[in-house]
């Protein structure tokens, strides 16, 4: 019989990647853990890419999406649709955007297109600033604003893209700076760069970078930027695909922990807010939002179904304090795993917030990503029952660790230990 995994290989592009080198196939989960086709049962620390938000198998969103399904389908949005008008109420009331509008996507990557065609539409420019180290989508307009060589295929853009300093604290050259002393730098740079180019639409960042391998700078860079930004009347996009619902413990938007100046002029989301059904978005000012001068409207974004999904999970994630879990669970958890980093030399740094946790590994002795390590270390936690990712600008040398925010401390300690064993292993 032939297997799923050579199905796969014959019908799937070869870029469609996988991990393990013993492909797993997923068929069902409860709660923080997943079971594969050969009845394994693992603590999933990876949530499919910081999807899965807030439980396998919520009793909550999994009821409203049957009931929806029941009901009504699909419709588009060429017609009234009360479970997306009442999704986008919350989320404008939770944005901290003036005036907010928003439109519902299918996805994290067609969020930022249509931020991207909201900022060069309103500022008549195809300039856009992007950060090193970035990633914000597989679209042929987010490739050419990603910023890292892994997972940007090509060359060819709609846009002219321009890279800014500040996304990586502990790499490049102003890493030995203080924090005050690299923001200052980072804007010095920044203000530098835009004396060298005509008006741009937009600055598009993410608070924490989250494929580039969760690395961040220092709060308060992106307000400092702002002010910057301001003065050229240039906008400021948050990707908060990764970062946004509270996965960060101290704040429910990435932008939060920079937002001095205000909040941003557009925030995108995606990945959590439909716990695994297909949402994304944007949220900007009417001003912004409302400036484009031709139709558009989306044939998928706002399915009855996954808005349903979508207030059931806010629901339960706010009735629930999931923010505040991924603050005092994912502190403990940072804290353990720092502790087994520091016995362990491939262990670079330890990093991240909340339950959004990246361990960089290197060649012992030296300051050299080892990619090697980090797909040993995935082998290895997988055998020990333990599902994480992986990334980093790097050579893709970053565990990443991002739990279900519902992850419970003893579960924590479970998944800590595991990963013990596996970095000790190899």
């Amino acid at each position: 019989m032939t297997s799923l995994y050579d199905r796969h290989r014959a019908v799937i592009p070869d870029w469609v990647a996988l991990y393990y080198k013993q492909p797993v196939e997923i068929t069902h989960g409860e709660g923080r853990h997943v079971w594969d086709a050969d009845g394994n049962r693992y603590l999933d620390f990876f949530g499919g890419i910081l999807t899965t938000m807030t439980a396998h198998a919520l009793p909550e969103v999994t009821k409203a999406v049957s009931e929806q399904a029941g009901r009504i389908i699909h419709s588009s949005t060429l017609y009234l649709n009360r479970p997306m008008v009442e999704l986008a109420e919350r989320v404008a009331t939770l944005s901290g955007i003036p005036d907010a509008r928003v439109f519902f996507t299918t996805s994290g990557t067609e969020a930022n297109d249509t931020a991207l065609l909201l900022a060069t539409g309103h500022r008549r420019s195809n300039q856009i600033l992007a950060m090193r180290n970035s990633y914000h989508g597989r679209s042929f307009s987010a490739v050419a604003i990603t910023g890292n060589r892994g997972w940007s295929p090509t060359s060819l853009s709609p846009l002219q893209t321009l890279y800014v300093h500040g996304g990586v604290r502990t790499r490049g050259p102003y890493a030995h700076l203080s924090d005050a002393q690299f923001i200052e730098a980072c804007v010095a740079d920044l203000e530098d760069l835009l004396g060298h180019t005509r008006d741009v639409a937009a600055l598009i960042a993410e608070p924490i970078q989250g494929v580039g391998g969760f690395t961040s700078p220092p709060d308060g860079l992106y307000a400092a930027f702002r002010e910057v930004l301001d003065r050229h009347g240039i906008l400021w996009i948050s990707d908060e695909v990764q970062t946004g619902w509270g996965r960060t413990g101290e704040h429910f938007w990435g932008w939060q922990a920079h937002g001095e100046s205000g909040p941003p002029d557009m925030l995108t989301f995606a990945k959590g807010i439909g716990n695994g059904m297909s949402i994304g978005g944007v949220v900007a000012s009417a001003e912004i939002m409302n400036s484009l001068d031709a139709n558009s409207i989306s044939t998928f974004g706002g399915s009855p179904v996954t808005m349903a999904a979508g207030i059931a999970n806010l629901s339960y994630l706010l009735e629930h304090d999931l923010q505040g879990n991924a603050r005092r669970v994912g502190g403990l958890l940072i804290e353990r795993l720092r502790a087994i980093g520091a016995g362990v030399p491939a262990v670079r740094e330890v990093r991240g917030r909340g339950l959004m946790v990246g361990i960089e590994l290197i060649k012992p002795g030296t300051d050299e990503a080892n990619p090697d390590a980090a797909s040993a270390v995935l082998e290895a936690a997988r055998e020990g029952g333990l599902l994480i990712g992986k990334g980093g600008g790097h050579n893709t040398s970053v565990l990443r660790i991002a739990p279900p925010l519902s992850l419970t401390v003893a579960e924590a300690e479970e998944g800590a230990a595991i990963l013990e064993q596996a970095l000790h292993n190899v």
